[in-house]
């Protein structure tokens, strides 16, 4: 019998189901999956498992919980270099100003991931995603970004759609071309625009490249008029969108994000009322970064509240990335969530399963335990759910399940 046809039942486990309209976390116990090869085609009460043991291949869970294989909607996991030098100058007294002028910044990152092949790009990159996939992710966002020309963001994605080829893991590769402004257009912003939306992005979503379009609207990158060309061409492609928003200033980047339907806008800090309000209306989910928030010293809080009481979805995000956000721990950005942003238990898991799931577009295929969806479990040695949330420095993960296997 091969894996793709085989039928595994996880025994005595208790599950946090996550299904949609369940109460809490949709616990079950004492519970079992079935999955027949790649798919789930139980996940309930273990006593109506039982008709399906012939010739199953039985795990016993011994009394372990299960919830959904975790994901990480928003990562910038493929770049090389380092920034810590920038890190060490900032704890001396460097402004992010000093830093820029001296080279330093995005541009640093630019330039290091310009010079990488693609080869030594995954090289990097497989530390970073490893850490992920050893606390139970099994699906992760890659944004694009640290290119900036047509070779260098096709290299990167390239990288990105390899990873998923060398690892058990599903990789959503995001086009992220308006990140920041190249050096060599640093006098022709409108030429750089047309470039992304016109040039860049056509090719690669030729070659398959993109499954989702990014970018960042922000002072300190491009405009809302100037995304709206870019999501414009984005959905004349078919291809979902999603925003950095609202991060250092309200922008109207979330305003946008719930214009074009996206899937997410993220960050948000200084999102107001009225985009809560309209990004509940489109169905976009604020996906929530809190190791930036965290690394930049921020003050100004997400508005959870708001959130909460417009029925926005909210996810959590380790947002990966050299600058802002050095973080490879998903269970770490849970604690910073409910530390730094007031996040619950239920709220933080939901974020990193249907909530994420969501983010990605991927609700139909992953972040809950029911039949159809993919068998991607992860399977822990604690007592209650709420530890995953609450211990600092701390991987409980018993076992990874990624499509079955």
């Amino acid at each position: 019998m091969t894996a793709d046809r085989e039928t595994t039942i996880w025994r005595n486990a208790r599950l946090a189901t996550f299904v949609k309209g369940a109460p809490g976390l949709g616990v079950v116990e004492p519970g079992a999956i079935v999955a027949h090869g790649r798919r789930i085609v139980f996940a309930g009460l273990e006593h109506d498992a039982r008709r399906a043991r012939n010739s199953a291949r039985i795990v016993d869970c011994e009394g372990r919980w299960i919830t959904p294989g975790l994901i990480d909607c928003h990562t910038h996991l493929v770049y090389a270099g380092s920034r810590a030098a920038e890190f060490e100058a900032r704890l001396a007294g460097a402004s992010y100003e000093d830093i820029a002028r001296a080279g330093g910044g995005i541009a640093s990152t630019v330039r290091a991931t310009r010079a990488a092949s693609e080869d030594e790009l995954v090289r990097q990159s497989l530390p970073r995603l490893d850490a992920l996939l050893a606390e139970g992710v099994t699906t992760v966002e890659i944004k694009s970004g640290y290119g900036l020309d047509l070779a260098t963001e096709r290299k990167m994605l390239r990288a990105a759609r390899r990873l998923a080829e060398g690892r058990r893991v599903e990789v959503r590769a995001t086009f992220l071309g308006a990140h920041a402004l190249p050096p060599e257009f640093a006098e022709n912003r409108a030429g750089y625009v047309a470039e992304v939306a016109d040039a860049m992005l056509p090719a690669l979503a030729a070659e398959g490249l993109v499954d989702a379009v990014d970018g960042f609207c922000e002072g300190v990158a491009f405009s809302r008029q100037e995304m709206r060309r870019v999501f414009v061409r984005a959905k004349s492609l078919g291809l979902p969108v999603k925003l950095h928003a609202e991060q250092l200033s309200n922008s109207g980047g979330a305003a946008l994000a719930a214009e074009f339907g996206a899937l997410s806008a993220e960050h948000l800090e200084y999102a107001s009322e009225e985009d809560a309000a309209a990004m509940a209306r489109a169905g976009v989910v604020a996906t929530l970064a809190p190791g930036a928030f965290y690394m930049l010293r921020e003050t100004k809080v997400p508005p959870i509240d708001l959130f909460r009481r417009y029925g926005v979805p909210m996810a959590v995000s380790t947002d990966c990335n050299p600058g802002t956000s050095p973080m490879t721990s998903l269970l770490l950005a849970l604690n910073m969530a409910a530390t730094l942003f007031r996040l619950t238990v239920e709220e933080c898991l939901a974020g990193i399963t249907l909530n994420a799931a969501r983010a990605l577009g991927l609700e139909a295929s992953a972040g809950s335990l029911e039949p159809g969806k993919w068998a991607d479990l992860a399977i822990w040695d604690i007592e209650r759910p709420a530890e995953l949330v609450y211990r600092l420095g701390f991987n409980p993960l018993h076992a990874r399940v990624w499509r079955g296997r």
